[in-house]
């Protein structure tokens, strides 16, 4: 495991004017028109963000795109987080809508499998002006989870799908009562309910659908934003 410091935190603009919408294939969990609707309305988060956000699709990055990003800031913000987690830092973005929801003395630690790929976050959320609020962790989620410490406020899970089961319980473990466990592509582009799919990421992101929503400490809900976007709030320990 890799250890980025934090580097100086420059404050960005938060919001922006609002932007053209982009192709994004990750809307094909819903209808296109109701897709385009959603994403002509959402804050972009400013020209740089827009830009990391352009730059990401042109090249099949994997990234939360602006409705989400919002959306993803929004919680953040709703539960007042200080300490927050995210596994799968990709190129930053969805990084950069976290760190902006915390406070001055907030901490976000994103882990990222990829070291060639925690470089190019690293730069962006330079770029985007939070680098000074964000750990970056370099190696598989799975066994970084196991040597940090809670509790987490929020807790964002968007790695390798096949892994989505293993993270489970660690997360719930981590997270705080009355934080949020926040979780990415939950309706896998719509495959989760066809029963016909059996490929591994399919099967992976069903049982931790039906996992969750078993677990008698979470409360969960899946709202179909972008390829599916799940929120659990843990009630008790």
């Amino acid at each position: 495991m890799k250890l980025c410091q934090p580097g100086k935190f420059m404050a960005g603009r938060r919001l922006s004017s609002r932007m053209p919408r982009r192709r994004d294939p990750n809307w094909a969990a819903i209808d296109a028109a109701v897709a385009g609707y959603i994403d002509s309305l959402a804050d972009r988060g400013g020209d740089v963000l827009a830009k990391i956000e352009d730059e990401g699709l042109a090249d099949n990055w994997p990234i939360v795109g602006a409705a989400e990003g919002s959306f993803l800031h929004i919680l953040a913000k709703a539960v007042r987080a200080r300490r927050i987690l995210e596994l799968g830092a990709a190129i930053g973005y969805s990084g950069t809508w976290w760190a902006r929801a915390l406070p001055d003395d907030g901490e976000l630690i994103t882990v990222e499998a990829d070291p060639e790929t925690a470089k190019i976050a690293d730069a962006n959320l330079t770029r985007t002006g939070v680098r000074g609020r964000v750990t970056i962790l370099v190696g598989p989620a799975q066994e970084i989870l196991g040597d940090l410490e809670g509790p987490f406020d929020l807790i964002f899970v968007d790695i390798n799908k096949e892994g989505y089961p293993e993270v489970l319980e660690p997360c719930i473990r981590k997270l705080r009562v009355g934080g949020l466990l926040v979780t990415d592509n939950v309706l896998w582009h719509g495959t989760v309910a066809d029963p016909k799919d059996r490929s591994k990421d399919t099967a992976a992101i069903r049982t931790y659908n039906e996992r969750l929503a078993r677990d008698p400490r979470m409360l969960a809900a899946i709202l179909p934003l972008r390829d599916g976007v799940s929120v659990a709030l843990k009630l008790r320990e």
